[in-house]
């Protein structure tokens, strides 16, 4: 997308102004210097009276020491790649390069690339664990109450009252969500799905999205404010546009502390034909620094006084890949007020071919 191209050219024009020499010309200058220590020493053995058959060994071992001792920085962590790519092939993502600070030549570049990648894998295979761990205990625990309500149903020791057949329907409609979860998560390593397009009144739209989320959300007090014009209207697909904005305001609610409001505010942006979307919860922050984090899968928020956190940390990683599905943006934006998420869609998405889309 256009903004994932503006920041990587912006970060390598960081990185040319950072990178005080080139790889190329440390070797040309290393070159030029041992060639010159050779001739002096030659030289020097000349003036002294040393036979030349004596003093030319002589330059060119001392040449070589100089050569091969100065070069060892360049040489280094290509070595410490070599080693730390063995030990991830093993399952050890915790290897690094280590450089010196002042290292901005093309291996240095290369080294911090390794050491970023090794970042993200050993991220992601924390996650994976973490998320493996966290799925089982959830899906184990409504399992298990099932099987004891109906086992104890069975037996004649509860009867099927309209309660008790209430509590199994919740425990099924718990695994069906983390069921969905699962699937989601399966689109997420795809990349794509596809999608069907249909004509949206996004009022009513988000009426009925924040609906079971206020039923869900009751006893925390919280309420649910939206300012979205009777007639902004837009197109996309209703089960993808459902998991982003049900994604986003179920997050609101899960970080807000308890008896405070949830804005929805919605305008139609002519210039760019764009609907844009903002869902504030006010009062908490997010500092800029982990803002992109967020929307990483398996990430999931800090709990605090007032706020449920737990899951499996897709929620944001999903309403930001239904957004990208539709050609639109997922994005924390500065706002005194709180947390404010911007969602910026088209009022008219163009959908290539879902199968080249990526996250």
């Amino acid at each position: 997308m256009p903004t994932i191209k503006s920041e990587m050219g912006r970060d390598d024009a960081q990185r040319d102004t950072k990178r005080p020499i080139s790889l190329r010309a440390e070797l040309t200058i290393l070159i030029v210097v041992s060639s010159v220590l050779a001739f002096v020493l030659a030289w020097i053995a000349t003036m002294l009276g040393l036979n030349g058959w004596i003093a030319l060994p002589i330059a060119i071992a001392a040449t070589l020491v100089f050569t091969y001792v100065t070069s060892r920085h360049l040489t280094r962590p290509l070595a410490q790649m070599i080693d730390a790519a063995q030990a991830m092939a093993e399952g050890d993502y915790s290897a690094r390069v280590h450089i010196k600070k002042n290292s901005r030549d093309e291996v240095g570049e290369l080294a911090d690339a390794f050491n970023i990648m090794a970042d993200e894998l050993e991220h992601a295979d924390q996650m994976r664990r973490d998320m493996i761990a966290n799925v089982s205990h959830e899906l184990r625990t409504p399992v298990s109450a099932l099987q004891a309500m109906v086992e104890n149903m069975a037996d004649g020791i509860v009867e099927p009252t309209p309660a008790n057949l209430e509590s199994i329907l919740t425990q099924t409609h718990r695994l069906s969500d983390l069921i969905s979860f699962l699937l989601d998560l399966s689109r997420l390593e795809a990349g794509a799905a596809s999608l069907e397009i249909a004509p949206i009144n996004l009022a009513e739209f988000i009426s009925e999205t924040t609906g079971p989320l206020e039923y869900e959300d009751a006893g925390h007090g919280h309420t649910i404010e939206q300012r979205i014009p009777d007639d902004l209207n837009l197109e996309g697909d209703e089960a993808r546009l459902h998991q982003l904005f049900t994604n986003i305001i179920a997050n609101a609610l899960k970080h807000s502390p308890d008896n405070t409001a949830i804005l929805i505010e919605a305008h139609g942006d002519g210039t760019n034909d764009t609907v844009v979307v903002n869902v504030v919860n006010f009062g908490s922050h997010i500092p800029e620094s982990v803002r992109n984090d967020i929307f990483r899968r398996f990430v999931k928020g800090k709990s605090g006084p007032g706020t449920e956190s737990g899951g499996t940390g897709l929620g944001l990683s999903i309403a930001r890949w239904a957004a990208q599905l539709h050609g639109g943006t997922v994005q924390v934006i500065d706002d005194p007020r709180g947390v404010n998420f911007e969602i910026v869609l088209p009022r008219y998405p163009q959908i290539a071919e879902q199968g080249d889309d990526e996250l």
